[in-house]
């Protein structure tokens, strides 16, 4: 099988994926902005051909690479990855008649108040939400549905440009950083009180394949506001327990909604006072390293298995759901140059075998905002059979380890 894999090298670890690619017999062709010599020799010895773009969310250049891919050969999947990179490929996808994730799942996966109104209709739980590009359409959400609210960019992901308000004052300070005063679209949205976890998944031919889910320690919009915290995301090896049987039944509905079939997802999710809420769906793998802990933790290659199925469209591996694993965002005491850390020797020394990786850029560096996420600055990833004793050793970590800034 020949697979089209968009930017094999930017992130980091987008070049697991070809690896993977390769690993199970595939013929990889990489479309990337990096010019080829500047790709290492290890990711090239996994790319058979390479064509470079000026932009892979640019379509017409995307749509030009792949031609000319086409034009040499059969392609028989384009794949891409990145949340950014989901919707040009889906469109030039289908511009070039190859199978694979289509233009309308892309879109509700993209379209947050799109997405939530589909899955309304379809009896998945959402909060109420709507799109916006004029202050009075906010004000008027706003009027029918109250406070604490939420404003994002309706194809934003994560965090990333979200703001609560919590009074006029606040919704009008928002519709002027949001843009909406002058046009610009926001996602607006009831705000969902509860405990914040995500449900994770690979499917094929739009069956569950592997399942995981994984827990934020706090809420990811108050860890990226709030500096003394640092933040943990631990996935469970308790899956199969009962507790989550509604996640993983709404789960499996939102794929058939969204028609998603051969495809990695990501699902947001919120548990509180109002019952389960279902909020980001991503027809993509999730950020922040998740699919390293679910690897370390089951004692399997899940981007080798992600290939197996794009490629042979069946399962090769089973999780073994021997640990828990997770991961620790250890933050500087202040914005500037990093000076130091307390803690990390004896880190090593007495928690050692529980570490699965770490790091700790070196004294002189640059510190992140609070607000660049789980991976910047210093973090430390780690597993345990017990997913409560995963919990305490984290802790621990965040306790012991400080990281000093000038």
């Amino acid at each position: 099988m020949h697979v089209v894999f968009v930017e094999p090298a930017f992130p980091s670890n987008q070049r697991e994926f070809p690896r993977a690619l390769k690993t199970v017999g595939a013929r990889v062709t990489g479309i990337g902005e990096a010019p080829v010599d500047a790709l290492d020799s290890e990711l090239r010895s996994w790319l058979d051909d390479y064509v470079q773009v000026r932009s892979v969310v640019h379509e017409p250049s995307l749509l030009g690479a792949v031609r000319h891919v086409q034009g040499k050969g059969w392609v028989d999947r384009l794949e891409a990855t990145v949340e950014a990179h989901i919707m040009p490929t889906a469109k030039v996808r289908e511009a070039c008649g190859i199978p694979g994730t289509s233009v309308r799942t892309a879109f509700l996966c993209r379209d947050k108040p799109a997405m939530k109104q589909v899955l309304r209709d379809a009896d998945v739980p959402c909060a109420a939400s709507t799109g916006a590009d004029h202050p009075d359409l906010v004000r008027k959400f706003a009027q029918d549905v109250g406070y604490p609210l939420i404003l994002k960019p309706p194809d934003g992901a994560g965090a990333a440009g979200t703001l609560r308000v919590d009074d006029d004052e606040e919704l009008e300070a928002a519709i002027l950083e949001t843009g909406v005063a002058h046009g610009t679209p926001v996602a607006v949205e009831e705000f969902v009180e509860g405990h914040e976890a995500f449900y994770d998944t690979l499917t094929c031919k739009g069956q569950v394949i592997h399942e995981w889910i994984s827990h934020y320690y706090p809420v990811v919009l108050h860890a990226m506001r709030t500096r003394w915290i640092s933040p943990q995301i631990v996935t469970t090896n308790r899956v199969e327990s009962s507790s989550y049987d509604e996640v993983k039944r709404l789960g499996k509905r939102v794929i058939d909604v969204l028609g998603i079939e051969t495809s990695a997802t990501h699902m947001e999710w919120f548990y509180g006072p109002k019952g389960l809420r279902f909020s980001e769906i991503g027809c993509r793998p999730p950020g922040i390293g998740a699919w390293d802990l679910y690897s370390a933790g089951n004692d399997m290659d899940l981007y080798v298995e992600w290939a197996q199925l794009i490629v042979h469209g069946r399962p090769a591996q089973r999780p073994s759901r021997r640990f828990a694993a997770g991961m620790i965002n250890l933050r500087p005491d202040r914005d500037g140059t990093i000076t130091g850390y307390d803690g990390v020797e004896s880190l090593h020394e007495d928690l050692g075998d529980f570490i699965i990786d770490s790091h700790f850029p070196p004294p002189g560096s640059p510190t992140q905002s609070v607000a660049a996420g789980y991976k910047a600055n210093a973090w430390v990833r780690m597993r345990h059979p017990d997913y409560d004793g995963l919990r305490e050793l984290l802790d621990l970590v965040g306790q012991r380890v400080k990281v000093h800034a000038g």
